[in-house]
């Protein structure tokens, strides 16, 4: 493992474990599988852990698996409040205290203010005594460092790193999201700062692994150097030295040994002049297929009108490449349930593009995607399942 050092010269380990995506059984979250990851990244040298008040059971979870191996104090834990929610300093205190609760500990060594995307939002917050509650905190040594998660414009993050001093930041950042958000501009003028950047999509929400087209996937799997596409989209990060640590959604035991072998020269630098061409062209091969840049975070969810939104979109990016196996996916995954999660399902409430990090124009996405998807055998089928259920 390979490390970068923040502004206290603590030393985070390059990989980072991103929370949101813990392995689930039975509908909810493997304790154990979780714990037996856990376990191998820290025994790897993985030792920053994020996670946020939002993300359901996560907390609990990594607490817990925290807990069962005893290795706290070789961890760095990264959580969330979730500003957007907060209507006063006691209601931040409330969580606060909720947090601490839910991971078993008595600080938290790096905390975020969660998707703050634009001054004004950071204002609000300093209007109601945030500010100075973070800072008393800190002093206490609740919170080990003060920073924030971004979802907006390079103007914006650009404003926001100007608008008070902080230890640390989050961006959303990948070799396909290089101009927007933050984007490279951004990162460039954190580290001109001396801000850490972490950075969190690194794949993408795995579509630079699974979502990548057919001949994306033939250019790995032919180049001389074995590297898998979780391996390439990591090391395009970490050859930038202005990236501190790099998230991922870990979930598998394989997932987590394949990470730490691509972290283990991950130094600046650590890509030649044909290794970022080669990155082109697996851009290129994305760019050409892509119908909207969803990632995955499922922020739009739930659904009033029970559209899988996540699901639709990552079949609507596929089916151009894949055809008619992401269509009999699509129907299974959406259409042969009592209460359908299609895209046609949706009633234009807008409630979804109030909470997307992206700012996509989801609800004209889903139109098209249900033009696209939902064919004549995709009705057909509803009906079926309807008429089924009502005897």
């Amino acid at each position: 493992m390979q490390y970068r050092a923040d502004r206290t010269g603590a030393e985070l380990s390059v990989l980072g474990y991103g929370c949101l995506r813990f392995p689930r059984a039975g509908g909810r979250i493997d304790q154990d599988a979780v714990t037996a990851q856990i376990g191998e990244a820290v025994k790897l040298g993985v030792n920053y852990f994020d996670t946020a008040y939002i993300y359901p059971g996560s907390e609990t979870a990594l607490g817990e698996a925290l807990r069962r191996l005893g290795c706290r104090d070789r961890v760095f834990l990264a959580d969330k409040l979730p500003q957007y929610l907060i209507r006063s300093r006691a209601g931040a205190q409330k969580c606060f205290e909720e947090q601490l609760s839910r991971l078993g500990t008595d600080h938290i060594d790096f905390y975020l203010m969660h998707m703050l995307s634009d001054l004004a939002a950071w204002e609000k917050l300093c209007a109601m005594g945030i500010r100075d509650w973070l800072e008393e905190l800190k002093a206490a040594g609740k919170v080990g460092r003060i920073g924030f998660s971004f979802h907006g414009d390079t103007t914006a993050f650009l404003q926001l790193l100007d608008a008070y001093d902080w230890d640390f930041c989050q961006i959303q950042y990948n070799y396909l999201d290089e101009h927007t958000q933050a984007g490279r501009r951004g990162l460039e003028a954190a580290a001109a700062k001396g801000i850490p950047v972490i950075i969190m999509e690194p794949l993408r929400g795995g579509r630079l692994i699974t979502g990548l087209p057919d001949v994306a996937r033939q250019r790995i799997a032919a180049h001389p150097s074995g590297r898998s596409a979780a391996g390439w989209g990591l090391r395009w990060l970490w050859d930038q030295p202005g990236v501190t640590c790099v998230l991922s959604g870990m979930n598998s035991l394989e997932m987590v040994r394949d990470n730490v072998r691509a972290a283990e020269d991950a130094l600046p630098g650590c890509l030649s002049a044909e290794d970022h061409a080669f990155i082109d062209g697996l851009k290129a091969d994305l760019q050409a297929a892509m119908r909207i840049g969803c990632t995955g975070c499922g922020y739009c969810q739930p659904c009033p009108a029970g559209v899988d939104i996540p699901g639709v979109f990552a079949c609507y990016n596929r089916v151009s490449a894949e055809g008619r196996h992401v269509r009999s996916e699509y129907l299974r995954t959406t259409g042969l349930r009592r209460k359908g999660t299609g895209a046609s399902q949706c009633v234009g409430c807008g409630k979804c593009e109030a909470h997307c990090p992206q700012h996509l124009p989801i609800r004209a996405a889903l139109k098209d995607a249900a033009r696209e998807l939902e064919g004549p055998v995709y009705k057909l089928a509803r009906a079926g399942v309807k008429i089924l259920h009502l005897w």
